[in-house]
C-alpha cells in the first residue's frame, strides 16, 4: 500500500477526530459566520509528486479556503430558499459518506441502500399525507426532480401520439401549459428537447397573484381541441409563495387527458401547517410531484425527491432504463434504481432524510415549518409598518418580497450593501416589472433575534443613503 495511504489508515481515528472537532466548531459558531465574503483567488494549488497526506491536506485547506466558507446553513441566510442541516441529518450524511453505497438492487442482491431509500420515501409520503400509490426516488435537487418527472411525462405524452420518445427522440411540438414556472422546470424542458420557451402561457389571476387563472386554463385547454398535454403547476411560486388551485385542477383532470405535474420544491411542506395545509387540497391527484429536501426538510445539499404515480412506473423505466447493459439485469423484470432515475451513480441521499425524519418526526417538522412562517410574517409586518419599505406582495407563506418605498431604483444598491455587512443574505428579484428584494425563511435555526439583527442593519444602511 502507498505510504501516505498506509499512514492515514493507521491514524484514521486521530484524523477523523480533528475533522469532527472542526465541524463542531463551525456548527456551534454558525450564527457568527459571515453570510457572504469577498474572496478572489487564482488556481494556486499544485499537485505534489508524493502527496502531503490527509493532515497536510486539512492544514492546506484551512489556510487557503476555510475562512471563506460562508454560513449558508445559518439562521440569517435568506437567499435561494436554502435550508440548514439538522444534527440528525448531518449524522446520516456523514454515515452515507462512510458507507459509500451505490443505491441499486438487482434481484434482491447487492447492498440494502435501495431498501433504505424505499423506507425514506414511505416516511415522506406519510409526512405529506400523500397516498401510497406514489413511488419515488432521490436526486440532487429540484432541477433533477423536475427533469425526472417531466421526462416520464414526455414519455406519456409521446405514447398518446404513438411515439416512444425515449427511443425515437423528440419531433414536433408537445403541448405544455404553465403559468409561473420555476426556472428549473424550463431548464428541464430544454434538457428534454421540448424547448424552454416552447410552452403555452396561462394567465395569472387578477390582483397581486402569481397563481394560474382557472378560467383561462380551461380556455387554453379547449384551444388544443382534445390533444393530450402536460400541465406544470406550482405549490409556492418563488417570489410570493403563491399556490395554484389544485382542487379545481383535479376536477379538470377528470375531464381532460393530461399529465399533471406539481413543482412543490418547498411549498409541499405547507402540508404540515394547520393554517396552510388547505392550499394543497387536491394535490394527491397529480401524476408527479417535485419536493426539495435541502430546503425546508433541512438536510445537507444536494438532496431532493420526486414522486410519480406507481401506475406510470413502466413509462419511467422506458425513459431511464439502461437498455444495453445485460450485467444490470432485465429492466422490465427486476426493479433497479439504475433504470428508474437519470443517474446511474449516486450516493445514499436517503440516509440523512431517514435520520432526520426518525429523529424529529411529524411534530418536529411542523414546528420548523410554522416557525419559518411566523418569522416571515414578523419580517413582513416590519415592512408594512415602516415608511422606508414596501411589500410587493402579501406574505402568503415563508417568503417576503419587498422594495424601497419611493426609491425602487436603489433596491439593487441597498441589497449589495446589506449583503456586504455579512450579517444577513437576501437575493434580488423582479416582481411584476418592479425591482425588489426577496427573503426566504426555511432554516430551523432562525429566531426573532435574527430578524432584529437584519432590521438593525437595514435601518443603518437606509440612513446612509
Amino acid at each position: 500500500m502507498y505510504k501516505q495511504l498506509q499512514d492515514d489508515i493507521n491514524g484514521i481515528e486521530s484524523l477523523f477526530g480533528k475533522v469532527k472537532q472542526q465541524g463542531i466548531r463551525f456548527l456551534q459558531d454558525i450564527q457568527h459566520r459571515p453570510t457572504t465574503v469577498k474572496y478572489t483567488t487564482g488556481p494556486s494549488s499544485k499537485i505534489s509528486e508524493e502527496g502531503i497526506g490527509a493532515l497536510g491536506a486539512l492544514a492546506r485547506f484551512n489556510e487557503q479556503f476555510e475562512q471563506a466558507i460562508v454560513g449558508s446553513t445559518g439562521p440569517r441566510y435568506w437567499g435561494f430558499v436554502t435550508g440548514g442541516s439538522t444534527p440528525a441529518a448531518i449524522m446520516g450524511d456523514w454515515l452515507a459518506a462512510v458507507y459509500d453505497q451505490n443505491t441499486q438492487t438487482i434481484k434482491g442482491q447487492g447492498d440494502i441502500s435501495a431498501v433504505i431509500e424505499k423506507d425514506a420515501i414511505a416516511l415522506l409520503l406519510e409526512l405529506f399525507d400523500l397516498p401510497a400509490d406514489f413511488t419515488g426516488g432521490f436526486v440532487t435537487g429540484a432541477t433533477m426532480s423536475n427533469f425526472t418527472c417531466l421526462g416520464v411525462a414526455r414519455q406519456w405524452l409521446g405514447k398518446k401520439y404513438g411515439k416512444d420518445i425515449a427511443r425515437e427522440g423528440v419531433s414536433g411540438r408537445l403541448p405544455v401549459l404553465t403559468t409561473t414556472p420555476h426556472s428549473s422546470s424550463l431548464k428541464s424542458l430544454s434538457m428534454l428537447g421540448m424547448g424552454s420557451s416552447n410552452f403555452i402561457t396561462v394567465k395569472t389571476m387578477e390582483g397581486n397573484r402569481e397563481a394560474m387563472d382557472m378560467t383561462d386554463l380551461e380556455v387554453k385547454i379547449n384551444e388544443l381541441q382534445g390533444q393530450p398535454f402536460i400541465l406544470i403547476s406550482s405549490a409556492a411560486t418563488v417570489n410570493t409563495a403563491d399556490f395554484d388551485d389544485f382542487k379545481t385542477i383535479s376536477k379538470l383532470k377528470e375531464k381532460y387527458d393530461c399529465w399533471w405535474h406539481i413543482d412543490a420544491a418547498f411549498g409541499g411542506f405547507a402540508a404540515l401547517s394547520k393554517e396552510h395545509k388547505h392550499l394543497l387540497d387536491g394535490w394527491a391527484g397529480a401524476d408527479s410531484i417535485t419536493v426539495d429536501s435541502h430546503k425546508w426538510l433541512n438536510v445537507p445539499y444536494e438532496n431532493a425527491v420526486f414522486f410519480v404515480k406507481e401506475k406510470h412506473s413502466h413509462l419511467q423505466i422506458e425513459t431511464f432504463q439502461n437498455s444495453n447493459a445485460p450485467y444490470l439485469g432485465n429492466p422490465l423484470e427486476n426493479f433497479n434504481y439504475l433504470n428508474f432515475l437519470p443517474e446511474n451513480s449516486r450516493r445514499l441521499k436517503a440516509l440523512p432524510v431517514w435520520f432526520t425524519l426518525m429523529a424529529y418526526g411529524r411534530e418536529g417538522y411542523r414546528t420548523i415549518v410554522e416557525n419559518s412562517i411566523a418569522m416571515a410574517r414578523q419580517f413582513g409586518k416590519y415592512m408594512e409598518n415602516n415608511e422606508r419599505f414596501e411589500l410587493l406582495a402579501p406574505v402568503r407563506l415563508n417568503t417576503v418580497c419587498f422594495t424601497l418605498k419611493g426609491k425602487e431604483d436603489l433596491a439593487g444598491l441597498f441589497l449589495s450593501r446589506l449583503n456586504d455587512t455579512q450579517k444577513v443574505f437576501m437575493t434580488p428579484t423582479i416582481y411584476k416589472g418592479r425591482k425588489g428584494i426577496r427573503a426566504a425563511f426555511v432554516n430551523w435555526r432562525t429566531t426573532e433575534s435574527d430578524i432584529k439583527i437584519a432590521i438593525d442593519e437595514m435601518e443603518k444602511i437606509y440612513r446612509s443613503f
